[in-house]
């Protein structure tokens, strides 16, 4: 499936919802100000393009569709909070130096988030809304099975921890419509990948590393309506390499140095 089918089928599932959510809609009318955060639900999707690459060993990439979803509450004095979450799905290509390649690997990525923000206005156009908040990523990866040269794989999962700090800026560009820059850092507190080394049955034990060194960053360029909400956005992750464990034979495992790039393009409506 490529990535224009993706997003028809997407399209068409989140105006079914929005049809579904319009009798709710309608009951309110009070207008808010464009430029401050809106409270609410939201749902939508996502299609991207993603790589995750262990420079000089191996990569895997390919493309990706998921959901999204997110509660906004707001407080008279223009704080807000956010509770948000995403589950992406690829089937990707994986190629190493010494192993060979693979195709249709199975790996799904699922993300919760809470932030904590205020709106400042700056102008009658323009309006600032910093945050910081608590993330936590969760990865599964299926390379279990025999790649082109004949090596054995194994499942992976993934788990990291980190601080989202960021600033969104909303800008008039008609009477609904604003366009909504945001650009955010996230402070890596910590990772753990298990590495289920069993799985190739050559005697190994699976590994569990710890990973303490790393970052991230965000950006997304949206343009925020009414109800709806739209753009292209672009996650990219930077990890150090890990701690060393034992795995039994006298072998060692180490999870090396890696970054992670995703981009793509999102939908979601409000209700």
């Amino acid at each position: 499936m490529n990535i224009m089918n993706k997003i028809d089928g997407l399209t068409c599932t989140i105006a079914l919802l929005a049809a579904m959510a319009t009798p709710a809609t309608a009951q309110d009318a009070a207008p808010r100000d464009p430029l401050l955060t809106r409270p609410g639900w939201e749902v939508g999707g996502q299609v991207s393009n993603y790589k995750y690459e262990e420079p000089d060993f191996m990569q895997l990439e390919g493309d990706r569709i998921g959901v999204v979803g997110a509660y906004t509450f707001t407080t008279p004095d223009h704080v807000y909070f956010r509770i948000d979450g995403r589950v992406s799905y690829g089937k990707l290509d994986y190629e190493s130096v010494g192993t060979g390649t693979s195709s249709d690997v199975p790996d799904w990525i699922a993300e919760l988030r809470g932030i904590v923000g205020r709106d400042y206005r700056v102008g009658e156009r323009i309006a600032l809304s910093p945050y910081i908040g608590l993330g936590y990523r969760y990865l599964y990866n299926d390379l279990r099975g025999y790649s082109s040269t004949g090596a054995v794989g194994y499942r992976r999962y993934s788990e990291y921890w980190y601080v989202p700090i960021g600033v969104t800026m909303r800008m008039r560009t008609g009477a609904q419509w604003v366009f909504a820059p945001t650009v955010e850092y996230d402070a890596f507190i910590g990772g753990k990948q298990t590495s289920k080394l069993s799985d190739t049955g050559l005697g190994f034990s699976d590994a569990t590393n710890r990973q303490d060194d790393g970052r991230g960053y965000r950006v997304y360029l949206m343009m925020e309506g009414r109800n709806w909400s739209f753009g292209p956005w672009l996650h990219y992750w930077s990890i150090k390499d890990s701690d060393i464990v034992p795995i039994g034979l006298g072998r060692a495992a180490l999870e090396p140095a890696n970054t992670t790039r995703e981009y793509g393009l999102e939908l979601r409506y409000r209700f």
